[in-house]
């Protein structure tokens, strides 16, 4: 069986640039969509606060409700013990029972005052928690409505972008079959090292395309001549001429 034919250094300079534009194109689709997954997110996070905050304000508007009933019911019995008390004056017959039973109608009407306070001063809390929730529900339908979008717009993405990503990832595997092991790895190790993402860069006016220090000239000509893997003496990129770059 004949030997398979031994790339190149050139054909595997040439893969190798071809895989590092398949993987920068990769890159920014996942950067894509990894932006709206955290905007959705903090959506989602936002209006389950808010749907706690409008649950919570009702909870204090029930509370508030029920202590107004309450101190309606205090008055009302506050008010039939004045009536008893006002009948009973009618037949006392000494003036300690006129002292206590006056003192008792005195108490029942500050009771009845106190608890006009207290209604008034529920009625206004619910004025204000109400003005609250208002507000509150009207932003839980302004961020629902966001996270509709949001929504809309990430699945459309994913839906775009899928088939994108499934052909890149089939002309990387590819790019990879003319690379050897040891480059290919070493590549890889470089990526994931770089925060950027990118291995291998062009030089650009005389300077390296990824830390833009300057790359002396004959090291330019060894470069432009593709017999040999070159890296940047200052970040270790693979460095390729602007021709193969496609750069003027």
């Amino acid at each position: 069986m004949a030997k398979a034919k031994q790339a190149t250094v050139e054909e595997k300079l040439i893969a190798l640039y071809k895989l590092q534009s398949i993987d920068t194109e990769i890159d920014k689709i996942k950067i894509l969509r990894g932006e709206l997954p955290l905007e959705v997110q903090d959506l989602e996070d936002e209006i389950a606060g808010l749907q706690t905050r409008v649950t919570n304000i009702n909870d204090e508007i029930a509370s508030f409700d029920t202590s107004i009933k309450e101190k309606e019911s205090m008055m009302k019995d506050s008010k039939g013990l004045i009536k008893k008390y006002d009948e009973q004056l009618k037949n006392i017959r000494n003036n300690r029972e006129f002292d206590s039973l006056n003192k008792e109608i005195e108490f029942q009407n500050l009771e009845i005052e106190l608890a006009e306070k207290r209604i008034k001063e529920a009625k206004s809390s619910i004025v204000g928690k109400m003005d609250v929730i208002s507000s509150a529900k009207m932003r839980l339908d302004d961020r629902t409505n966001d996270l509709k979008a949001k929504n809309d717009e990430l699945e459309g993405i994913i839906s775009e972008t899928k088939k994108d990503e499934e052909k890149l990832s089939k002309e990387s595997v590819t790019a990879e079959k003319v690379i050897d092991e040891r480059l290919l790895n070493a590549y890889k190790r470089l990526r994931g090292s770089v925060r950027n993402g990118l291995a291998v860069v062009p030089v650009l006016r005389d300077a390296c395309g990824g830390c833009f220090n300057t790359v002396p000239p004959q090291r330019q000509m060894d470069i432009a001549a593709r017999k040999k893997v070159i890296v940047c003496e200052h970040c270790g990129r693979v460095l390729v001429d602007k021709v193969m770059a496609g750069v003027e």
